[in-house]
């Protein structure tokens, strides 16, 4: 899994996810190599966002699931902005994929509740 595709503004590729937070699923998209690369960890956490199990979306799915939308979400991606909520309704966000398109689970917590 982890299909990806050249964002606008050059040759990196992005990854979409779905992160199972503490208050329900949303959907992103990056520009990041892992969704447990240290800097995205940090802008995640400035959004109030440090515990999480994440899945990889295949890209290409997430398209065709979210049509004109991720391409609106697609298009405002900048150079220096490398992380974008595709969907914040957790609930229509769980029920557009299915299990079986989720790619490998991730776990995030902050190290202070793995010291615990």
């Amino acid at each position: 899994m982890g299909a990806a595709f050249p964002r606008p503004c050059g040759g990196t590729q992005m990854k979409a996810y779905m992160l199972i937070t503490g208050s329900g699923p949303i959907v992103i998209l990056t520009s990041h190599d892992s969704v447990l690369d240290a800097a995205l960890l940090r802008k995640l956490a400035s959004k109030g966002i440090e515990k999480f199990i994440a899945y990889e979306l295949p890209v290409g799915l997430a398209r065709e699931r979210y049509g004109a939308h991720f391409s609106l979400v697609q298009g405002d991606l900048r150079e220096t902005d490398d992380l974008r909520v595709l969907d914040y309704d957790g609930s229509r966000a769980f029920k557009l994929f299915r299990f079986d398109e989720l790619g490998t689970p991730q776990l995030q917590e902050p190290s202070a509740l793995r010291a615990a």
